[in-house]
């Protein structure tokens, strides 16, 4: 960006924020009249504080200003009558900009209470949230639909993909029985929905299941033990289905998994969605926010032609990473394929219908299915787009327990990747079970990275070939074996090993660059999404 674009970008901001940053009094349009005790129902807005003159809708974008704004009638919260037995406080929760609780009902099943509207404050430093910038990045929520969420549970029951069911209600300013922190809630529009966290919310979407836990628990289980395996055609229709939606914010955080039993006492783990905050974003209507969508990759906004896949996908690129590792192109074109027969124009227009309110629906619902319905046209070259951005680099891991990495180098567009158990291999066998095998190409793969994680590791490489990806060996923390046979054309050794430069068994070849150093800094490896 030219830098002397910078202050007048700076100044159009400050001048289209300059009101003191606020929320509104209270959702309700009449709120200064006491609302009865006995009411259903109440008129209000979801945001009306994000409204903009002509200035700060040319600067910062209309957005869904008018969603925000419409006057809608919204059912009034009641947690004794929500659910059987009532709802009753669990604990606070939330993000650095939603405010949420969850609640239980007298079964144990839980319940997410989430404000539609956010704060994000605690997203900027101190120095800040009394600037302008504050009245910016507040104003960035507008960019999304507020009743998007309740337009996608048809959509993804059509497309075989679990889901929530979120409803929409009014908390009365005087309620109470959201524990604690209920003065938080009042007075707001809220988000209520199941959540499927944990075994005592196994039904509905999941049932079958027989556990039920969070990606930072599901992640180290299947890095400690050959037992348990995501379910990667699973994970390629939840995310094709993303895409399709626009939904940008897919960080390892915004899924649940259930783990179903297989045979030989394996545990295959299912995504389940969470969250639809961000779906059908729309951000770059604005010159501000045009500029600051360039800059940032992530706000990609929905409309009847995909933007930047790279972009879409960028919050889960660790998630993406560690979930897809095994699946194929023939997967994601035929998942994509099978969308397009699924997600029918008649799913589409009675989703928009029903899930957005009528005031709303009567200016945005034909021009979110007309997207939907031009979107879903572009599935299978998304699908393949999608596809090309995760096959060039992929991660191989094992797990704790022994595993052999076998590498054949067969021909010039194939290299074939397999890995072995080799915990309690049947008498007469070489190898035990196999736990994964992919063809790569190396016009669409440029580097394989193997983890053998703990445990002692066996890594073999073979075969002579013009053209093949870099194969990255890490060892992992106990004794390792490596042993590469094998050849590529060219200058540049296309097997390389990452380890301690003590306690391993090498036999390199004319391939091999050992990359083993005095420290251990090769033995890390992000198993929950932590950095750790």
């Amino acid at each position: 960006m030219n830098h002397r674009y910078v202050l007048p970008l700076l100044l159009l901001s400050a001048a289209a924020c300059n009101r003191k940053p606020f929320f509104q009094p209270d959702a309700r349009l009449a709120y200064t009249t006491p609302l009865p005790p006995d009411a259903d129902s109440a008129l209000v807005t979801a945001g009306r504080h994000y409204q903009r003159g002509p200035l700060g809708r040319f600067v910062l974008g209309p957005h869904y200003r008018r969603a925000w704004a419409e006057p809608v009638m919204l059912p009034v919260l009641r947690p004794a009558q929500l659910a059987p037995g009532g709802l009753t406080f669990v604990k606070m929760g939330g993000g650095f900009q939603t405010t949420s609780l969850t609640m239980a009902d007298s079964a144990g099943r839980s319940y997410a209470v989430r404000t539609i509207d956010k704060n994000p404050e605690k997203t900027l430093p101190k120095v800040l949230r009394a600037t302008f910038v504050y009245g910016a990045v507040r104003d960035a929520t507008s960019a999304a639909m507020p009743y998007g969420a309740f337009v996608v549970p048809p959509l993804a029951q059509a497309a075989g993909v679990p889901h929530t069911s979120p409803h929409p209600y009014y908390v009365r300013p005087d309620e109470t029985g959201l524990g604690p922190g209920s003065e938080r809630f009042q007075g707001r529009v809220v988000l209520v929905e199941r959540k499927y966290e944990g075994k005592a919310n196994i039904d509905g979407p999941v049932a079958g299941a027989t556990d039920l836990d969070e990606t930072e628990d599901v992640l180290p289980a299947r890095y400690h033990n050959q037992r348990d395996q995501l379910d990667g055609a699973a994970f390629v229709r939840a995310r094709l289905l993303d895409l399709w939606l626009g939904d940008w914010d897919r960080h390892e955080g915004q899924w649940s998994w259930a783990g179903y039993a297989q045979p030989s006492r394996q545990r295959l783990w299912k995504p389940v969605p969470q969250d639809r905050d961000q779906v059908f974003f729309r951000f770059d209507d604005g010159w501000a926010s045009w500029v600051i969508s360039k800059l940032v990759g992530k706000f990609r906004t929905f409309g009847p032609r995909y933007e930047s896949i790279e972009g879409y996908t960028r919050n889960a690129r660790f998630i993406d990473s560690r979930a897809l590792p095994a699946v194929p192109r023939a997967t994601y074109l035929a998942t994509a394929h099978e969308l397009q027969q699924r997600l029918t124009d008649a799913v589409i227009e009675q989703a928009v219908r029903q899930g957005l309110p009528p005031a709303v629906y009567a200016y945005e619902g034909p021009r979110m299915a007309a997207a939907l319905k031009a979107r879903r046209a572009r599935l299978p070259a998304v699908a393949n787009a999608f596809y090309r951005l995760q096959a060039e680099e992929v991660t191989v891991a094992g797990t704790d327990e022994k595993e052999r990495f076998v590498v054949e180098r067969r021909n010039d567009t194939a290299t074939v990747v397999s890995v072995y158990s080799l915990e309690k291999i049947p008498a007469g066998q070489a190898q035990g079970r196999l736990l994964y095998r992919r063809r790569f190409n190396p016009r669409e793969t440029k580097t394989v990275r193997l983890h053998g994680l703990e445990g002692k590791d066996e890594f073999l490489v073979s075969g002579r070939v013009r053209r093949s990806p870099f194969i990255d060996i890490y060892g992992g923390p106990h004794e390792d074996l490596v042993r590469d046979s094998s050849r590529v054309a060219g200058l540049r050794k296309r097997t390389r090993f990452f380890d301690t430069a003590r306690n391993n068994e090498l036999y390199g070849g004319p391939e091999t660059k050992n990359k083993t150093a005095h420290n251990v800094l090769s033995h890390a490896f992000d198993r929950d999404g932590s950095g750790r």
